[in-house]
């Protein structure tokens, strides 16, 4: 959409054909852009989305910009990209950009990108240019978005470069140039391990402030009244998403490639994984001893607030922890509708305890409290209700 904001005539391709109808329906598969955006867009006829990958070879510029997830050895898992780039080179057109904006380690691009399209271009295709431009999205983010936020460029030759740029400031209001794509893959990483590692800092410190009776959250407030040389971080269920959780691996793996290792990083990763283990705990430890089967009420599934994305929600984590000490676990949350083969319960379901994991919209707070319902507070957003317990 910011693409047709800037005047350029896109197609959107993807694999999944029901998106593609859902999309051509004019029904917005992501919250930050609205139906009437899309419709708009279709109806001028500067936007449609299509299975067929040889529309690619209508395109001046061709951004790559799939999911790279981690497999079950929490290791990198690029088939998704490889597939893309599979894909679109027999249709890419001679003096045709092609962007990587998927995150990935260092050396995606010209290691596995550029040789994969290389070798199946058509041979008249005899000019590629090629750039990295990792996406930086904040879903749910009302102040900064596609077009506010600088973008990093990163191209292998300057010719390329230029290309990209042009591209790029055209749709943003500041595209950043680095001297290659490695530099553009690595800041990716650089900013989402940043999180990463704080916000481990922050759970580990919440549970230490816990042992000994302290407010986390004063504590917290008290730091920020510095105005230098302090961030404030926020303890919660743990992390989740298809950035923070995933992308410090990508550099963890990378490091393990070079014959190095990213031991900070590692540690960081560690502590994140068990903190949904430690929410279970508290939270059971509202509930009265002799209940046999305590029954939690997790409230808000998806990873942030706003949002229906339940990628590598440590919600899951959390519910896999209460099973396994006895509980049994519901869930609800306004903006999932099913989640991991399950669906939601109302608010009216008897339960021991409530988990506030994720403050989604709608989800009426007073009424549990109301009902005497212990509540653990895991997001800081419940001020002055009885029987709220904050993590």
């Amino acid at each position: 959409m910011a693409a047709v904001d800037a005047g350029w005539t896109v197609i959107g391709i993807d694999n999944f054909e029901a998106k593609v109808a859902q999309i051509n329906s004019g029904k917005s598969p992501v919250e930050d852009i609205s139906d009437i955006q899309l419709q708009k867009a279709l109806a001028s006829g500067t936007y449609g989305a299509s299975a067929d990958f040889s529309a690619v070879a209508k395109a001046s510029v061709i951004t790559i910009c799939v999911p790279t997830p981690l497999d079950e050895q929490r290791e990198p898992d690029l088939s998704l990209l490889q597939s893309a780039a599979t894909a679109i080179a027999p249709f890419v057109s001679n003096e045709t950009l092609v962007v990587s904006e998927s995150t990935s380690y260092p050396g995606t691009l010209r290691d596995i990108i550029i040789p994969t399209i290389d070798s199946l271009k058509p041979n008249d295709t005899v000019r590629v240019y090629y750039a990295s431009a990792p996406e930086r999205v904040n879903p749910g983010d009302p102040v900064w978005n596609q077009k506010n936020t600088p973008r990093l460029v990163g191209a292998i030759d300057a010719d390329s470069q230029d290309k990209a740029l042009t591209f790029y400031e055209s749709i943003c209001d500041v595209a950043v140039s680095v001297s290659s794509p490695e530099v553009a893959e690595a800041a990716k990483l650089l900013e989402n391990t940043f999180r990463l590692v704080n916000i481990a800092l922050i759970n580990e410190f919440t549970q230490l402030c816990a042992t000994a009776g302290i407010n986390v959250h004063e504590v917290i407030d008290a730091a920020s009244s510095k105005p230098y040389g302090f961030m404030s971080f926020r303890p919660g269920v743990g992390v989740g998403g298809h950035c923070i959780p995933v992308d410090p691996l990508y550099l963890t793996w990378w490091a393990r490639q070079h014959g190095s290792k990213a031991e900070f990083i590692e540690a960081a990763d560690s502590i994140n994984q068990k903190m949904p283990k430690y929410v279970a705990q508290r939270a059971l430890d509202l509930v009265d001893s002799s209940k046999a089967t305590p029954r939690v009420l997790i409230l808000g599934v998806a990873y942030k607030p706003g949002v229906s994305d339940v990628r590598e929600t440590p919600v899951s984590e959390l519910r896999i922890h209460l099973k396994a000490q006895g509980a049994e676990v519901a869930w609800h949350d306004p903006l999932v509708t099913i989640w991991e083969e399950s669906k939601p319960v109302d608010l009216a379901w008897e339960c021991d305890v409530a988990i506030l994991a994720t403050k989604q919209p709608g989800i009426n707070l007073e009424h549990l409290v109301s009902r005497g319902i212990q509540i653990l507070d895991c997001t800081n957003s419940i001020k002055n209700l009885s029987g709220v317990t904050s993590l």
